[in-house]
């Protein structure tokens, strides 16, 4: 295929733009922007996270991560343990501070699970199992050679 550079450039472009519009759209009314949305999923779903393993979860770095959980604990959605988890464990930063959501974050993340459920309910009528297993199995085959090739480019 002559066009592939443009065809997955483009079409990876076009997904990206639109799971952020409706993770937009989603947390308008809680005054929550895109990146508040993986934590809040991710706590809900796992249950207590540090930030690392939250960065780790969600594949973001941890200046992005540690900005967002402060908003997100300064406006009420989640809380920081004292207590230290993790190698290190004494003293030292908040990063390894075990994370929990509040009762708001608790109700917003609920709500937004659901809305994410919807969403995947709606995109998997037009895909099957097996292609969703291939195009997800590509995708990670894809991911991996990118970053790899990144990582090689970087030591230049």
């Amino acid at each position: 295929m002559k066009d592939r550079f443009e065809t997955f450039t483009v079409l990876i472009s076009s997904i990206s733009r639109s799971i952020r519009r409706l993770k937009s759209e989603e947390t308008a009314e809680y005054n929550l922007k895109s990146p508040h949305v993986s934590i809040l999923y991710q706590l809900y779903k796992e249950g207590n996270l540090t930030a690392a393993e939250i960065c780790e979860a969600c594949d973001e770095d941890k200046a992005a991560v540690s900005r967002s959980i402060v908003y997100l604990e300064q406006n009420g959605f989640l809380t920081r343990s004292t207590k230290r988890v993790g190698a290190g464990a004494t003293g030292g930063k908040h990063y390894r501070a075990a994370l929990a959501l509040t009762e708001k974050g608790r109700e917003v993340a609920a709500s937004l699970a659901e809305s994410i459920d919807e969403v995947l309910d709606e995109v998997a009528e037009g895909v099957t199992e097996e292609e969703r297993r291939i195009l997800y199995r590509a995708l990670g085959e894809i991911d991996r050679i990118l970053s790899k090739l990144c990582e090689g480019r970087d030591d230049e």
